[in-house]
This record gives C-alpha cells, sequence and structure tokens, in this order.
C-alpha cells in the first residue's frame, strides 16, 4: 500500500493506494465512525460491479450501510440530483458527525462532496473513487460542486474527504475510453510540474493502460503527492492551486459545446485542453515548437483524443467557443486566465494572452482559418 498524506491541521487526511483496497474499506473506515452506520451514494454502474463488494467489507467490521444509487452520467452533476441526495441523505437521519461515502467516479465524488458540504452545515464524508480519472484528481483536494448550463463546476465549495481510498483493481472494470479520458487529468501533472513524471509516462503508458498494477498504483501516487502539495499551499485556490485547471480553460468550454454528453468525456476535454495550451505556449514563444508535437504524439500513441476535430458532431464558431471559456472560474475582473508553459513540466498562471491569439488558435483547430 501507498500512502500519500494531505497535511491540513485538523482537516488532515490520508489517500491510501493498493490493490485488494475494497476488501478492506470497513477496516479503514471503521475507526473514522462515531457509531457503526455510514450512507453510501454511487451510481448504477458502479453500483452493479462493486456494492456487493464494498458492502461485505462494512459489514465484517459490523458496520450498517444504506445505499443510493443514482443514475451514471455527466448529467448526474446537477440540482436535481444534488436535491434527490440531500432529501435521501436526511431521510436517513445522517448526523453531522456521521460519515457519507461517496463512491464513484468524478461526478458522484463531486456531487457527494458537495451535498456533504451542505447537509447540516457540513458533515464528514469518504472518497471512494473507481475511476482513473477521480482516483487521480477529482477525489482529492475538496473540491465538490455541481454543473450549471451556463458553465462546468461554478456551484459548489471547498470540503475536504476523512480519508480517500484508491483501488486500482476496481480500474480493471473501466472502459478502454473512461480508463484513457482519466489518463488525461495523469499526464497533465506531467504538463504542469514535473518533466520527469512526463519522462516516465512517455516509457510507462502502455503498461499502465495493459493493467500493470505496480505502474498504475504509482501514477496514481505520483499524480496524488502533486496534487495534494499544491492543495497544501493553495487549498481554495488563491494562487497555485490554478495550475491544476492546466487544459481545463479550454476542455470545460468544449463540455460545455458539446452538452456534457457522452460526445466528450471530462478526461478527453482535459487532454485536448492540455495540448491546446502547450500549442498556445509556443505560438506566443514561451515554450519550443517541439512541444505540442511531443505532448500530441504521447497522447495520439495512448489512443487518445487529441485534437478539437476528434470530437464527433457540429461544434459551434471559434468566437462562441471563446465566449463560453469566458464563463471560466478563472476570470478575474472579467479577464480570462490561462495555464501555459515554459516548457514541459513548468506550467503558469497569466491573464496576458492576446484574445486574437486564442481566436485564431481555435479557428486553426476549427478548419476555419481567418
Amino acid at each position: 500500500m501507498e500512502t500519500v498524506h494531505v497535511p491540513l491541521g485538523e482537516r488532515a487526511y490520508d489517500i491510501r493506494i493498493a490493490s485488494g483496497l475494497l476488501d478492506r474499506a470497513g477496516y479503514w473506515i471503521g475507526p473514522h465512525l462515531e457509531r457503526p452506520k455510514v450512507a453510501i451514494v454511487t451510481d448504477e454502474t458502479v453500483a452493479s460491479l462493486h456494492m456487493d463488494q464494498l458492502r461485505t467489507s462494512l459489514e465484517a467490521q459490523g458496520i450498517d450501510c444504506a445505499v443510493l444509487a443514482l443514475p451514471a452520467g455527466e448529467a448526474t452533476k446537477s440540482w436535481p440530483y444534488l436535491t434527490q441526495t440531500v432529501e435521501w441523505l436526511l431521510g436517513q437521519r445522517v448526523e453531522r458527525k456521521d460519515m457519507v461515502i461517496a463512491f464513484g467516479g468524478g461526478v458522484i465524488g463531486d456531487l457527494v462532496g458537495f451535498a456533504a458540504a451542505i447537509l447540516r452545515r457540513g458533515v464528514r464524508f469518504v472518497q471512494i473513487p473507481t475511476t482513473l480519472l477521480a482516483q487521480v484528481d477529482s477525489s482529492v483536494g475538496g473540491k465538490t460542486g455541481i454543473n450549471s448550463p451556463v458553465g462546468k463546476n461554478l456551484i459548489g465549495a471547498f470540503h475536504q474527504p476523512s480519508l480517500v481510498l484508491a483501488d486500482v483493481d476496481v480500474l480493471r472494470t473501466l472502459t478502454a475510453r473512461d480508463f484513457l479520458a482519466g489518463y488525461g487529468e495523469v499526464v497533465k501533472y506531467g504538463l504542469l510540474g514535473d518533466l520527469g513524471f512526463f519522462e516516465w509516462l512517455e516509457q510507462n503508458g502502455d503498461a499502465i493502460a495493459s493493467g500493470d498494477v505496480g505502474a498504475r498504483i504509482a501514477a496514481v501516487k505520483w499524480s496524488c503527492q502533486m496534487k495534494a502539495d499544491i492543495v497544501v499551499r493553495d487549498e481554495t485556490e488563491q494562487g497555485d492551486r490554478a495550475l491544476l485547471n492546466l487544459g481545463h480553460t479550454f476542455g470545460h468550454a468544449l463540455e460545455a459545446a458539446t452538452g456534457y454528453s457522452d460526445r466528450l468525456l471530462h478526461g478527453e476535454g482535459v487532454a485536448i485542453g492540455c495540448a491546446l495550451a502547450v500549442e498556445l505556449s509556443a505560438r506566443l514563444g514561451l515554450a519550443t515548437q517541439e512541444d505540442p508535437s511531443r505532448v500530441r504524439a504521447h497522447l495520439r500513441g495512448m489512443g487518445m483524443r487529441v485534437d478539437i476535430c476528434d470530437i464527433p458532431g457540429e461544434l459551434p464558431g471559434a468566437e462562441a467557443l471563446l465566449d463560453l471559456m469566458g464563463q471560466d472560474k478563472k476570470v478575474v475582473a472579467g479577464e480570462l486566465r490561462f495555464i501555459l508553459t515554459r516548457g514541459i513540466g513548468n506550467a503558469f498562471v497569466t491573464g496576458d494572452v492576446p484574445r486574437a491569439a486564442v481566436l485564431q488558435l481555435l479557428r486553426d483547430e476549427l478548419g476555419q482559418g481567418r
């Protein structure tokens, strides 16, 4: 087992990463409980695959559980399902010292974390992430929330979990597409702050994708440690934490343009967004001309979507995409802020990006020329 500690004073917690961790979930969760009872919120897909295993683990430790299974998919990360979740938790008589378990991917983790944040003005929760994206990113750091038709993650709160249990065995049940979407977030960490990690991924990406347990544990730990270090420096995203949004300014706009549908998964949007951010950096003379090609070559070699043209169906024009980017949470005083790179592994936040350069990049990607 690997452990990443997130030292946030009274809100400190551990991220435990291992194979077979779901079978020991009750052992790790038990010491956090005031009474032997938990409320679990999951999605229907995860429930059918893994719920019996988690329930057995909890019951072996004498822990009772109630379960709510919501529909799978990004559309669940919305007001109606947040309302349903909160009302269900209240119906289960969840108290402030009780524990809620978010058992699923990023959608469930974000939704349930937000429900825990607002229920009785804050109850504790455990993240048991079941996708690669959730294990390396969304389950760590305390960002919770839901989407709005106006934009992604615009409604939410910072609410840290009490524990994160990342069992790499559950990743075997993911489709290749879902797994690779999560890999987009893994690559992000190498691009934003660790050239050595990106080089390691270039060497080990195939092993990670093919199911090598050691490689998967190493990738998850490396990613979580990088995120934890940044979160500890800047928990509520006043500065450095914005680096974790590398690729997201473009990616979130593309998700909104595709209606948060299966046309584009979040991690796919991040991967395309990372490629665009590095391309923009090169066009502005901040990075070498080789960097975008290197990033695209690795993503393409992994079988991932890399360019806007890889998204099926019609997309709005460059101006409309830029307007969607203007709804990004990083907008300050009406100014859109970007995470760019001065080379792979050296990202920074800036508002000094000519609108014309972004517009031209989008036009070129969409094949619209000038």
